[in-house]
């Protein structure tokens, strides 16, 4: 029998009673692991060897989340600093104590009142006495993940946070068959073949005489990772968290509706420049939508015009229902 020279080196270094990584034959026979890796998969081909494959994931912690091992999580400490000054304090104020970063202040406010450590009310922070929360769990999976073991709590937070990775590793085992022990006994010779084309063998022209080494086209490949979320699709994200953190409710709605609700509710003037024809679409079909609170209209049309409470000036400029209430329709 005749074996290219790496098949052989591989053959000759694995074992039959105890199953070899790649890696661990890579160091053996001085080749590249994937070298190493491609000659198994000739050998299991041939009936010489079996290759198992294992994959398991491990988590690491990110330069971000060993700052938080240190200081703690951005939460806690904001808890901690209003805990320790006796009383409620504004935002600003709560972050300064805390030794906050200005992205360390949006990522506490997100996470805050989630967890119950407090609430957040009008840019005041109020902090509940009686949480624990030197035993918040995701400080606990951080900590477990730190030190190497298996965490046992949820994951999938620190992950969204970007405290933590998650490494799949992938070990493949050698282990030689009786065929492989018997052709070995037998004994194998170096195979005479060409296994990559070379310029010096293009040159010469001695290509058309070699003999080439047949190519493994069923041989697994190196996996292509798959996509990310988009980047805004993330900054919509860590937004929607922090203002959900600070007391506000999430809603939903179509993808296309009037611009009473769009901009008008959100107190955006008629004659602003983002609502001319330019930056809205029109719909053909429906050409109307259905109609809208008489009360609602009212209140938002005296917003506009003249604001609300005692110092209110609101705009000063007409404001039209029919603008605002008929096929003109914006997206969200």
């Amino acid at each position: 029998m005749e074996l290219p020279e790496t098949q052989l080196a591989v053959l000759e270094a694995a074992s039959p009673t105890e199953a070899r990584s790649v890696e661990q034959l890579a160091a053996d026979v001085d080749e590249p692991p994937e070298a190493v890796a491609g000659a198994a998969f000739a050998l299991e081909d041939e009936g010489l060897v079996t290759v198992t494959t294992e994959t398991a994931s491990r988590f690491v912690v990110t330069a971000e989340g060993r700052r938080y091992l240190d200081a703690g999580l951005p939460e806690q400490r904001l808890y901690h600093a209003v805990i320790d000054a006796g009383e409620p304090l504004s935002v600003p104020a709560a972050a300064d104590a805390a030794g906050l970063s200005e992205a360390e202040q949006s990522i506490a406010l997100a996470n805050f009142a989630r967890k119950g450590f407090g609430t957040i009310d009008g840019g005041t922070v109020h902090a509940e006495p009686d949480v624990s929360v030197d035993d918040d769990p995701e400080a606990g999976v951080l900590e477990a993940v730190a030190a190497g073991e298996t965490p046992t709590g949820d994951t999938d937070r620190l992950l969204e946070r970007g405290l933590i990775e998650a490494n799949e590793q992938t070990t493949r085992r050698i282990l030689v068959t009786d065929d492989g022990v018997t052709a070995l006994m037998e004994g194998i010779e170096v195979e005479d073949a060409v296994g990559a084309v070379t310029p010096e063998l293009l040159t010469s022209g001695e290509w058309a005489d070699a003999d080439f080494r047949s190519y493994n086209v069923t041989a697994a490949a190196e996996e292509t990772p798959p996509g990310r979320q988009h980047v805004l699709r993330t900054l919509a994200e860590r937004v929607k968290e922090v203002l959900v953190g600070m007391g506000f409710q999430e809603m939903t709605g179509p993808h296309v509706d009037a611009d009473f609700w769009i901009n008008d509710c959100l107190y955006m003037p008629q004659d602003h420049p983002a609502r001319t024809h330019w930056d809205r679409f029109a719909m053909a079909q429906p050409t109307a939508i259905d109609a809208l609170p008489a009360d609602l209209v009212e209140r938002v049309k005296a917003a506009h015009r003249d604001g609300v409470g005692p110092d209110g000036e609101g705009y000063h400029s007409p404001w039209d229902e029919s603008f605002a209430a008929p096929r003109w329709r914006s997206y969200r």
